[in-house]
């Protein structure tokens, strides 16, 4: 516990000198404009270490804000000695009460291992039945190597007292392994056919992205299969499908399920690269108003333009941006 008491002083730490220098918060809000999200508040939690999260959970929650009129706010890990944004720093993430208010969760998260106070927030709001988005890490979104009394330890992914943790139990799935090879097939997103018509694929028809499949072995029957991912050979979109088993049959790589009253979409795509397919930036915008109680609202072809200038690095480990501070990410002007 006492690392997590040293972690908590940090924080605390980091924030007053925050006030006390006139820096900015560690977190960044978009305010809604006009559009049917008026009212609607969206948390977005950003912290991994590989697929840039940190890039792509503002570029959704810009066009979310600005196309769409839902209000945003973006967490992330904070490094508290310098008060930047670093995935790499697994135990911070400030603004975790912003949960309290929202009425959705869009989550990015790998191998977390949040202090109390914070993952309390996480845990409430989860009790309170309410809907989650969770992309491609948030399978395996937390790890308890630390503090293992804490009372939210069953949510490591690893879990034996609740076996596979917050992803399995939550999301449906855990981290099992990639099924495509990593970093050298893509996924084409291959729409499941009794389920064409659901309203989050409404508009959606070309699902590519260069991360690979992954495992998926523990699904429940519970859940629904909107998209299904084909292993392709190389990292193009036009590249072929391979042949042979990893393809028969097609893994799930879009679902719904319900957990204790609360929605869930779950999708093992979404690294910020991935987030450049147009087609899977609108399924995630569907969802936030299908999660919202607004399926009826969903356009024909919602708009999913970029707000300013996206350029997402690449995945892998240690390619993230540094010296990047969340009031970085702030809309300089209207768009």
């Amino acid at each position: 516990m006492n690392y997590f008491r040293n972690i908590a002083v940090w924080s605390a730490l980091a924030s007053l000198a925050s006030c006390v220098c006139g820096r900015s918060a560690e977190w960044v809000v978009y305010e809604g404009k006009s559009g049917p999200g008026q009212g609607k508040h969206i948390v977005f939690l950003s912290g991994d270490e590989e697929y840039r999260s940190e890039q792509s959970l503002p570029m959704l929650a810009k066009i979310l804000a600005v196309r769409h009129g839902f209000k945003c706010t973006v967490l992330f890990p904070i490094n508290p000695a310098d008060g930047t944004i670093d995935p790499v720093t697994l135990t911070n993430i400030p603004g975790m009460s912003a949960l309290d208010s929202a009425d959705l969760c869009v989550m990015a998260l790998r191998f977390r291992e949040l202090p109390d106070e914070q993952m309390k927030h996480f845990v409430d709001y989860l009790n309170r039945g309410k809907p989650i988005i969770a992309l491609r890490t948030s399978t395996h979104a937390f790890a308890y190597d630390h503090d293992k009394q804490s009372p939210y330890a069953k949510y490591d992914w690893r879990s034996k007292e609740w076996p596979g943790g917050f992803g399995q139990q939550v999301l449906g799935e855990t981290w099992v392994d990639h099924h495509g090879s990593h970093g050298k097939e893509s996924t084409a997103g291959v729409i499941n056919p009794p389920h064409k018509d659901h309203p989050i694929l409404r508009g959606v028809a070309d699902l590519w992205a260069p991360t690979d499949v992954y495992t998926v072995a523990h699904l429940p029957s519970d859940a629904t299969v909107l998209v299904l991912g084909e292993v392709l050979k190389g990292m193009r979109p036009t590249d072929s499908p391979v042949d042979g088993p990893k393809n028969n049959p097609l893994m799930p790589v879009v679902w719904l399920r319900t957990y204790q009253g609360s929605k869930i979409l779950t999708t093992t795509m979404g690294a910020a690269v991935d987030l450049e397919n147009e087609d899977l930036r609108r399924l995630i915008v569907n969802a936030a108003y299908w999660a919202t109680g607004m399926a009826d609202k969903i356009p024909a072809k919602a708009d999913v333009a970029y707000v300013g200038e996206y350029k997402p690095l690449w995945f892998g480990f240690g390619k993230f941006a540094k010296g990047v501070k969340p009031d970085d990410l702030e809309l300089k002007s209207d768009r």
